[in-house]
């Protein structure tokens, strides 16, 4: 019995995108292996570190866990995404605080931080952590990481009060 291949037409780094999948075929491995979009990083593949998350309409989820079928339709932003041509402020606080190490989890760590400011414009760290914790990570003990979050949710307050000043 022949497998029935799936094109399937999605939104990708704010472009559309096309392409054909087997109805098995995760997310993860089309981003990387037919899409060559190898930011989003491949880790344990069952859910468990974060190392592979994308933002999919918006959400943090494991794309080692996400039929690429399932996508049809759908917006999907990966850390080559994010920024478009240049780079974005919370890559910016990341390498301020020193909040990358290895690298292994950082794209995951900063599209949940996204998905986190886009929903919470100040997060509390309780919420930072809870807004991160799908993500593991090896190396900062996560006190860089969340420093750096807070810094970019209080230069967005701060810059959001000076727009309403003027």
């Amino acid at each position: 019995m022949k497998t029935k291949v799936h094109t399937i037409s999605f939104i990708l780094n704010g472009k559309n995108e096309t392409v054909s999948v087997n109805p098995w075929e995760f997310l993860i491995d089309v981003l990387r292996d037919k899409l060559n979009l190898t930011g989003t990083k491949k880790g344990c593949g069952i859910g468990e570190c974060g190392s592979c998350t994308i933002l999919l309409d918006g959400r943090p989820v494991n794309s080692c866990l996400t039929l690429a079928v399932s996508v049809d339709g759908k917006e999907v932003l990966t850390i080559e995404g994010l920024a478009g041509e240049g780079i974005d402020p919370i890559q910016k606080a990341f390498i301020k605080k020193g909040a990358v190490q290895c690298g292994f989890c950082t794209p995951g760590m900063i599209l949940s931080a996204k998905a986190l400011l886009d929903d919470k414009k100040n997060p509390t760290d309780e919420e930072i952590k809870r807004g991160i914790s799908g993500n593991l990570c090896r190396c900062t003990g996560y006190q860089k990481i969340i420093s750096a979050i807070r810094e970019v949710a209080l230069t967005k307050k701060d810059t959001n009060n000076n727009d309403r000043k003027e």
